[in-house]
């Protein structure tokens, strides 16, 4: 099957160039003085796929999001989200580039002191010049979405921890963002609260549509969201099946061993694979 371009998937003309990837790191390279973070990082991301980044705690998994962010820069190379070449831009120009960019931060991230409701419109209501009443309606929307209504008006404090990052999902879903990134949103999670988080990422993958690109350590998550595919039943019902291969086949999973791209990859050519270290690893 052929991939998207960035126009066909929607992005605003102005932003991007036919048939660019979504993300493409080229050559990157980043120090924190004589630490070396990330060596000659190269990759790149699909409109509509599935980019999944694994490797251990300290391997340079969550700084490669916060290099697509602008929020770090790296010592050498290039790095091109959503069409423009985000290593050079200021900050003004970089505001401009993650309006179209959600993410989900580890633990959630919710402002304590709103409502759900609140965290969610939060983008918004500060970023856009939507009308309140609009804003309300992709609130209850996205919230719908998540199986969350019924708390909007509820704080934080009052959720669950699988809650809580279901919010964080539909607050960073809100602005209908093309790229969409999550950073361990698993973590500190049971295994069945974790699942319910997954089925919800899968979701907004498939029905938004988003581009997704995870940072996990867990491999029980980054095989479930490569593995399954969520579709509306002819009475409009959201349910999650077994992907087909084309489909779990859209999903790279991407190594990454003290800050090198050590293995990339579908689901079944990792699963295969021989490597001493890629077998520990999940085994």
């Amino acid at each position: 099957m052929r991939a998207k371009s960035l126009a066909e998937f929607g992005l605003p003309i102005e932003l991007a160039e036919a048939h660019a990837p979504v993300v493409l790191f080229d050559s990157v390279n980043l120090s924190f003085d004589e630490k070396v973070i990330l060596r000659d990082v190269t990759f790149s991301v699909r409109a509509g796929h599935t980019k999944i980044f694994l490797g251990a705690s300290g391997a340079g998994k969550s700084t490669i999001l916060k290099l697509m962010l602008g929020l770090l820069k790296p010592d050498s190379g290039t790095i091109w989200v959503l069409g423009h070449r985000v290593d050079l831009m200021d900050e003004a120009q970089l505001m401009r580039v993650r309006h179209h960019m959600g993410m989900v931060f580890q633990e959630g991230a919710l402002f304590d002191s709103l409502t759900v409701g609140e965290n969610v419109g939060y983008k918004l209501y500060e970023e856009t010049q939507m009308d309140l009443e609009d804003v309300r309606q992709r609130v209850d929307e996205v919230l719908g979405f998540v199986g969350l209504t019924q708390y909007i008006d509820r704080l934080p404090a009052a959720l669950s921890g699988g809650q809580r990052r279901r919010v964080a999902i539909a607050r960073a879903m809100a602005a209908k963002p093309i790229l969409l990134l999550y950073d361990e949103a698993t973590t500190g999670l049971d295994p069945m609260t974790a699942m319910t988080v997954d089925a919800e990422i899968v979701k907004v993958r498939d029905l938004e549509p988003a581009t997704s690109i995870l940072v996990t350590h867990q491999l029980r998550d980054a095989f479930y969201v490569a593995t399954h595919q969520a579709q509306r039943t002819a009475g409009g019902e959201i349910q999650l099946v077994e992907a087909g291969k084309q489909k779990v086949d859209e999903a790279d999973f991407v190594m990454i061993r003290e800050g090198r791209v050590y293995f990339e990859g579908t689901a079944s050519e990792l699963r295969q694979s021989q490597d001493p270290y890629l077998l520990k690893f999940l085994s």
